[in-house]
């Protein structure tokens, strides 16, 4: 990804060309969506996608927990295979676009 194109993706310059809502999923059911919304947004041409985890809510029972497991576990698979070949660059959306709750996912052509 060329710098220009970077720099107006992090200030929220550009538009998501689709998004996927994992809120609410557990991590087995956001996986197999995740795998199947990266290909079906790749065959369709698309370059900038969101994906929109959540930032987590934090669960206070007897075990500590890390609030937020979609939002940790989303890269490692978009970095690992099937997907890694697919995409080109992840980063953190803009506040416009989710803050810290969700990613920007820069498809390769």
């Amino acid at each position: 990804m060329d710098a220009k194109t970077y720099r107006r993706m992090a200030q929220g310059k550009l538009r998501p060309e689709a998004r996927l809502d994992l809120h609410g999923m557990t991590l087995a059911e956001a996986q197999p969506e995740l795998i199947h919304f990266i290909h079906a947004a790749r065959a369709r041409g698309l370059r900038l996608v969101l994906v929109i985890t959540g930032k987590g809510r934090g669960d206070h029972g007897p075990l500590p927990t890390r609030p937020g497991a979609l939002r940790h576990q989303v890269p490692h698979w978009l970095g690992s295979a099937p997907l890694a070949p697919l995409v080109q660059q992840v980063s953190a959306a803009h506040l416009r676009h989710g803050g810290e709750g969700a990613y920007y996912v820069y498809l390769r052509r």
